[in-house]
């Protein structure tokens, strides 16, 4: 399918927030509770339509061990929005957001769009961090925050949408730099060739089964 827009997403956070089943959830629509851990960074990809435009998002998930850390951060260039995830029931998830969000800022083009992600929503009874501290942590430092839940899709969508509105207001606005793919933004075949899909394009597959208890 032709398309505007290519924005390019990292999703980051700790191993077990649920970063492989909020991709699997937007992009496939399915709840995996039981797989393999993310080793290095897995694909995902889908089509998406912001007033009146094909914006096709290309999601990497990155592995949250420590090990694989070194490897996250050559994602960061070249990503136009990340996901900073964190796990409402676990309050070391939270608690590491700093680090995250610092590697982040230190890796990525200053105008990268973050939204945090409080994820496993439907776990409210395990609760550990509340809603008014992750709102309170994203307005300190400048991000758009959200709680989801892989499980029941609450919020998933809207995560990964919202994310590409900002995006998209930062493209309008001339914040971002269209013709400089280092932005994690590239225009597409709508724009390049009047709406008609260049020759040997296909759709990237669906993530592989990933990893992470979500």
């Amino acid at each position: 399918m032709s398309y505007a827009y290519l924005f390019k997403y990292i999703i980051i956070g700790d191993t077990g927030v649920g970063k492989s089943c909020l991709l699997l959830q937007f992009t496939d629509k399915r709840f995996q509770p039981v797989h393999d851990l993310t080793i290095g960074v897995e694909f995902g990809a889908r089509m998406i339509n912001i007033e009146g435009k094909q914006i096709k998002l290309q999601i990497w998930d990155t592995a949250g061990q420590e090990s694989f850390r070194s490897i996250t951060r050559s994602y960061y260039r070249g990503a136009a929005g990340a996901l900073l995830v964190y796990d409402i029931t676990r309050r070391e998830t939270f608690d590491h957001l700093t680090t995250w969000l610092e590697d982040a800022r230190q890796h990525s083009s200053s105008n990268m769009v973050i939204m945090l992600i409080g994820n496993k929503s439907d776990l409210d009874a395990k609760r550990e961090v509340k809603s008014e501290e992750g709102l309170a942590f994203a307005k300190e430092h400048g991000l758009v925050f959200m709680e989801t839940s892989a499980k029941t899709a609450a919020n998933v969508e809207e995560a990964f949408i919202n994310t590409a509105k900002e995006i998209y207001t930062k493209i309008q606005d001339g914040v971002f730099d269209v013709n400089n793919e280092a932005n994690g933004i590239k225009l597409g075949p709508q724009h390049q060739t009047g709406g008609t899909v260049r020759p040997g394009t296909t759709e990237p597959g669906k993530p592989q089964g990933s990893g992470g208890c979500c």
